[in-house]
């Protein structure tokens, strides 16, 4: 009973540690200027690592010492956790464009035609090589850590379960395996709910004082304490690690038994009959490649769907977290807690399994098809999704008086106060319109609370009216839509996942038994290769073709700014929707 508590703990950590990263995707992407696609094939890395071992440690499971090997795996997950981290530490503090001067730099966004251009813009000037090599850095530390955390999670779960069946009555196996089992469902909510509390914290909580931070968490150029949740995992695995190497390689077995047979070692030169055997059973085929569709779905969604609520409903990425970790993922626990119950209750025969999972997924794309249409457009952002006075407005004084240039995207907004191309500091106009920055509003006057954060923007001479600007980004008007999108997406989840139990119990009664081990084994292998792998990268792809405004970093294209609302979710939903398709 120690060693399952343990083991509990144990994985409860791993998946803090695995499932921290997706929930503070979104900063690290911003953070460190990476697009969706290569923050995606990050995020599914730690598969590689784990695919290429799983099938030899399931194969030499029994001639070893397991409590040990799972003590130096955890070893291995923990020192990834702290790896992971590792970038904020390497990397000077985080700069961003700023309209009231700091400790950081004299600099300021405003509006000043007396001297276009005068100043040097920041993100010009810390372009230096050194910049770029930094930002390889960055990136080599962390698949080398996902890679890392995958190979160290190899022997966890494997050995932890067949210790576990091997020395624990009939009668309680079952009990200690569904304890395990709960704990790794429940495992990616606690660490979004973790993620949630950390991107509170500001990113360089440690580097600068409260009193110089000039950012809410409301703010879009707002960077989270990603890596501080890091450590707290890493540090958490470290501590589950430690009884490991003190249990004995044998234990005695639980009494109330019935004689134990030993399981047979695989012997590879049966390999690839067994295979073939199984390939080409036609129900445990099609089963494994239904869930290969659902599988695929949900890399997608748990990988990007914080980002995607921060994006559609404008919440910060703390509310985003709380939202998964607090009813997604609670939700289809409820969902696979109902599936098995059904299955229990009514004593179902393999035909009553199918049909139970083909009424789950046919409901769940009931539930799904109108979330592609719950959501707004962008706001208006000036010069980005929105062109119409400026071709024609005078801009103020100035107007194209200089060498009647015809300026490039987004640099006519203001010509003559010498905007800065790459400027990003969100103002939202009193005329509902959103500016990449004051000085592209024209804002001359900056008006300041007591702790030197901005209060608002006045003189602007590219707002017509009153003129003046609030700080931050405007928001996309979606509010009211917010609470009926997570009801339904909850309600499709967990619709979906009630197909969960009945379709493994497809697979393991339509299998010869003694490939039962076996044919585990290769579909959680299929799974890995056809869904967690490619899945996130394939959405991250998908939500980088909606992308109207990039980040330009050292002249590579880097985090993007702003999406197109609509189109973000229809390829992010329609994927989602084109994978229930096919599961169904």
């Amino acid at each position: 009973q120690f060693f399952v508590f343990c083991h509990g703990l144990l994985q409860l950590s791993q998946l803090l540690v695995s499932g921290y990263l997706k929930s503070s995707i979104s900063t690290i992407e911003r953070r460190y200027g990476l697009s969706s696609q290569t923050s995606g094939l990050l995020a599914s890395f730690n598969e590689v690592g784990n695919t290429l071992l799983i099938v030899f440690v399931s194969y030499f499971g029994s001639r070893v010492h397991r409590p040990r090997l799972i003590g130096c795996g955890a070893i291995l997950v923990s020192l990834a956790g702290f790896l992971m981290s590792l970038p904020h530490f390497i990397t000077g503090p985080y700069e961003y464009d700023q309209s009231v001067a700091s400790t950081f730099s004299n600099t300021t966004d405003l509006c000043q035609p007396e001297a276009p251009g005068a100043w040097a813009n920041l993100s010009d000037a810390s372009c230096t090589p050194h910049a770029s090599r930094e930002n390889h850095e960055v990136l080599l530390v962390m698949f080398m850590a996902q890679a890392l955390l995958g190979i160290g999670g190899v022997p966890i779960q494997p050995f932890g379960i067949s210790y576990i069946d091997d020395f624990a009555s009939e009668r309680n196996s079952p009990l200690y395996l569904g304890i395990l089992f709960s704990v790794t469902v429940i495992g990616p909510g606690v660490a979004f709910m973790l993620g949630s509390a950390m991107l509170r914290f500001y990113v360089d909580i440690d580097k600068v004082g409260a009193a110089e931070v000039q950012l809410t968490n409301k703010d879009p150029r707002w960077v989270g304490a990603w890596w501080l949740g890091f450590l707290v995992a890493a540090s958490l695995v470290a501590l589950s690690a430690l009884p490991y190497f003190f249990f004995p390689r044998e234990m005695p077995k639980e009494v109330g038994e019935v004689l134990h047979t030993p399981r047979s070692p695989l012997v590879l030169s049966g390999f690839p009959v067994v295979l073939l055997r199984n390939l080409r059973h036609p129900v445990y085929l099609l089963v494994v490649l239904a869930q290969v569709n659902i599988s695929a779905m949900v890399a997608g969604l748990a990988t990007f769907m914080g980002k995607f609520l921060e994006r559609q409903f404008s919440l910060t990425a703390s509310l985003a977290n709380m939202i998964i970790g607090a009813v997604n993922i609670p939700g289809a626990m409820v969902g696979i807690v109902v599936g098995g119950a059904i299955l229990k209750r009514f004593q179902m025969s393999l035909r009553q399994c199918s049909a139970l999972s083909v009424l789950g997924m046919l409901l769940c794309l009931l539930t799904a098809f109108p979330l592609l249409f719950l959501g707004c457009p962008t706001q208006k952002v000036a010069g980005v999704t929105y062109w119409d006075r400026y071709h024609n407005s005078g801009l103020g004084t100035g107007g194209h008086s200089q060498g009647g240039h015809t300026p490039t995207t987004g640099t006519f907004l203001g010509v003559e106060c010498g905007c800065p191309e790459k400027g990003f500091n969100p103002v939202c106009g009193s005329d509902g319109v959103e500016y990449t920055s004051p000085c592209s509003a024209g804002c001359s006057n900056v008006n300041t609370h007591t702790d030197s954060s901005v209060l608002n923007y006045t003189k602007c001479s590219c707002i017509p009216g009153q003129g003046f600007a609030r700080p931050g980004t405007c928001g996309t008007g979606c509010s009211h839509l917010f609470v009926p999108f997570v009801v339904l997406s909850c309600l499709a989840g967990i619709l979906a996942s009630t197909s969960h139990t009945p379709s493994f119990m497809l697979i393991l009664r339509s299998i010869q038994p003694e490939d039962k081990s076996f044919a585990v084994g290769i579909q959680f292998m299929l799974l890995r290769v056809l869904a967690w792998m490619p899945g996130p990268v394939l959405y991250g792809s998908a939500i980088d073709t909606t992308c109207i405004l990039w980040e330009r970093r050292c002249d590579r294209r880097a985090a993007c700014r702003y999406y197109d609302n609509t189109l973000f979710r229809q390829r992010y939903l329609g994927l989602q929707f084109f994978f229930e398709v096919g599961a169904f």
